[in-house]
This record gives C-alpha cells, structure tokens and sequence, in this order.
C-alpha cells in the first residue's frame, strides 16, 4: 500500500491540498497518508520552518503531496522548499504545461544555480552565487532526454551570450542530446520566453536551469489559463514530490476562491509516478468535463469557489 506524506504548507495550500486529497482518495481509497508540518506557520510559531524529523519522513515515504510554503523577507529564514529539494535530492523539476495550443514539459535544473543558496549578505552589499556544475547538467539534460525520446524534439533555454557559466550548461545539454540521437535546437531564454507564448506549437521538451525553468514556467502559464492551472514534479532518484506551482498566496487564503486545479493535477502526477496511470488519466479527463461544463474558479472566469470545483471533480469521477 502506498504511503503518502502530505505537506499542506502556508495559504492556500492548506484549502487546495485537502480538496486534492479528496480526490486522491475517489480514484484510489487504498492509499495511506500521513500529515507532515512544514513552512512559515510553524517557523512563527515554534522557531523551525522544518526539521531533519520532517525531512526523514518525506524520505521514508513513497511519494509527498506538497501544497505552498511563504518565504519571508528575513535573512535568518530559509527556504523549505529549497531545503527539501537538496536533502532529498530532486534534481529535476517537471512542469507540464498542457491545454489548448501548447504541449509542452517544462523540465528545470532543481538544486543548483542562483538557488543554490550560497549567499553572502552584508550591509552594503549582497551577493548569490550561480552555481553550475558538469555532474548537474548531465543528469538534468540526460533526464530531460529521456522524456523527450517519447516525443517530438528538445530545447535548450540558456543565456551563454551573456552567462559564461551557461555556456557549461547549454554544451553539456546538446552533447547528450546528440549522444541519444534526440533532435535538438537552443534558444537564448529571454527570446524563448516570448517565443512559447506567441508560437506554442514549436516546443515539446524544454531544459533549462533553475531560475531560468521557474521564469519560464510562470510565463508559460499564460497559455492554460494561470498558475491555478499548472502541476509540478520534484523527482529524484530515490524520493518525489508534487507540488502545484502557483505558491502560498497568502492574500488569497482563507476565501475559498483558490483555484484546486494545480493540486489535483499534482496528485495526479503523484500517481503515475507510483504507476497508476490510469487513474491519473480519469483525474485529468475529470478536471477537462468541469471546465467544459462552465464550472471555474475566478481566475478562469467562473465564481465557484474552491470546495465546490473539487465537488464537481469528484462527481464527475463518480459519473
């Protein structure tokens, strides 16, 4: 039986995970799950955003539903989400970003580049490292590759013009695309960028690293409706985690008007991961009837709040 943690996190990860879970549980009632306490609520309150108790517990799990953690401007405050990713090691980050014109997997470098977290802050002057290594580009481009073997053509999203350190980045990523005899083409991230929004249907499998993969991504979104629509993985090669990408958005908390999408389609990459392919199918067909119906949250243009978009999500399960 497969275990499942579940992180709720800040904002409204707390109001999307649960209504994901709901739906988790429609289509596969044999999972067992377990809460794990994470994020800025528990560092205000207990002085730790996360321990290695927590990180030890996403670990022993089969998989993680993660929902969105806030990051305070406070130099003494560190990422969670950036923290799990190192310690558990989940190097690729794969951002689907599906409907309409566009197709595309949007597969980002996790655990290196300005993210890294090597910093140096001081009164007069900040600085962060962009970290790229050799070993990190290959993994990242040989798992990008491996995705892109099942479909049509790679890109790679670099800036070596301008970044010399891209320049190890985008070499490292056509030399395995040619090494897997995978078609391949590159393009600066600034013109990519644009480029995804105006001519979707040219992009497949995109690789990029960190910041440049979270840019991206965001922009992307555009194209399927928002953030509130766009799923993510976190996959290493022991452990993964799902997490929508729209992050905590706190001025939305607690208003019932979040969108549930990104989770549910989250858990829906969680069970493909675990194997069940076919009832990640069901969610997304799901999801694709309540839209048609006219059932949408406000960002979509609708006024269903996001209890009732889960309920129409499982009736339709159901039907």
């Amino acid at each position: 039986m497969p275990r499942i943690a579940v992180a709720e996190g800040d904002g409204i990860g707390k109001e999307v995970i649960p209504v994901a879970m709901k739906v988790l549980g429609t289509v596969r009632p044999d999972l067992e799950s377990f809460p794990v306490e994470v994020g800025y609520g528990r560092w205000e309150r207990t002085g730790e955003a996360i321990t290695p108790a927590e990180i030890e517990a996403m670990k022993g799990a089969d998989a993680v539903l993660f929902g969105a953690v806030t990051t305070p401007p406070d130099p003494g405050y560190r990422s969670v989400v950036v923290r799990i990713r190192k310690e558990l090691d989940l190097y690729a980050n794969v951002r689907p970003v599906k409907g309409g014109d566009a197709d595309i997997v949007i597969v980002r470098e996790n655990t290196e580049g300005l993210y890294a977290g090597v910093e140096k802050i001081g009164p007069d002057r900040a600085t962060s490292l962009r970290v790229i290594t050799r070993r990190g580009s290959e993994r990242i481009a040989r798992f990008a590759c491996t995705l892109a073997k099942d479909r049509r053509h790679l890109t790679v999203g670099h800036k070596a013009n301008v970044l010399k350190a891209d320049t190890l980045f985008r070499d490292t990523c056509i030399a395995i695309a040619k090494e897997n005899g995978i078609p391949f083409q590159e393009k600066f991230i600034d013109a990519l960028c644009l480029d995804v929004l105006q001519h979707p249907n040219n992009y497949d499998v995109i690789v990029t690293e960190n910041m440049f993969g979270d840019i991206l991504s965001d922009v992307a979104a555009y194209l399927v409706g928002g953030l509130g629509m766009l799923p993510s993985a976190n996959i290493g090669d022991h452990s993964a985690l799902f997490e929508p990408v729209h992050g905590s958005a706190p001025k939305h908390a607690g208003r019932n008007t979040a969108n549930p999408v990104a989770a549910i389609r989250s858990g829906a990459m969680l069970l493909e991961y675990l194997g069940d392919r076919e009832n990640a199918a069901r969610i997304e067909e799901a999801i694709g009837q309540v839209i048609e119906s006219g059932v949408k949250t406000r960002d979509l243009g609708g006024s269903a709040g996001t209890g009732e978009m889960g309920e129409a999500i499982v009736a339709a399960l159901a039907r």
